[in-house]
């Protein structure tokens, strides 16, 4: 009976993702972070029952459990605590959901799409493909940047040097056309572009236009 227990527990937790798309999520308009946390809570509230009902099963009370709940509490004052400490803010980030799975963060000097929320950590894919691993507790702790938290509209400003004896009008019809291309730039309102600064053998010209999508400060390739 013990033995089919764990087994029982341990094949819904492996197979629960499927399960819940299959019967719920599918049926239910979600974002992709949404599904993802719902997964992720109840997996841990089914490890949490499976666990308590395996003690149980084996004669395991409270009492008994109590040197161990204490050794654990000394071992997150040493060790742990930086464990402890990335597990906790993964849980809050399932719950108020700072960020989610396909949003576009900017945190340090990294820039990507979220696309893993873990227990310990989250996985973000940057522009050149790489997936960079962020503790947890950097998205609770330090301050950063969630592009398409509620809008996925933003606003890009770009500054994008030119040789100083460019024909300024050319320059500047090359920009928007490069902007007007970009299928995630707004046309209402237009992309503009300034002649900001003349420099020693260059000039630099901003680029401005609202992007749409994940709220991703895409640049543009004139």
């Amino acid at each position: 009976m013990r033995f089919w227990s764990l087994s029982i527990t341990t094949q819904l937790v492996r197979n629960l993702p499927a399960l819940l798309e299959l019967a719920l999520l599918q049926h239910l308009d979600l974002t992709p972070g949404t599904g993802y946390a719902i997964t992720t809570i109840t997996k841990y509230l089914l490890m949490l029952i499976g666990g308590l009902v395996g003690f149980s099963m084996i004669g395991i009370e409270w009492s008994k459990l109590q040197w161990l709940v204490a050794a654990l509490g000394v071992g997150l004052g040493f060790g742990l605590q930086e464990i402890f400490a990335n597990f906790i803010s993964g849980l809050i980030i399932l719950f108020e959901k700072p960020i989610r799975i396909g949003d576009t963060v900017t945190i340090r000097d990294l820039t990507g799409s979220v696309t893993k929320i873990n227990t310990r950590a989250t996985t973000i894919s940057d522009w050149d493909r790489k997936e960079i691993i962020v503790p947890n507790k950097a998205f609770i702790t330090e301050q950063f940047i969630n592009w398409s938290l509620s809008d996925s509209v933003t606003r890009v400003v770009l500054t994008i040097p030119a040789p100083a004896d460019a024909n300024s009008e050319e320059v500047t019809q090359i920009l928007l056309t490069a902007a007007q291309r970009c299928s995630l730039v707004l046309d209402n309102p237009p992309p503009e572009i300034f002649l900001v600064d003349l420099q020693q053998g260059y000039s630099n010209f901003r680029t401005a236009y609202l992007c749409r999508g994940n709220g991703t400060p895409y640049a543009i390739t004139p």
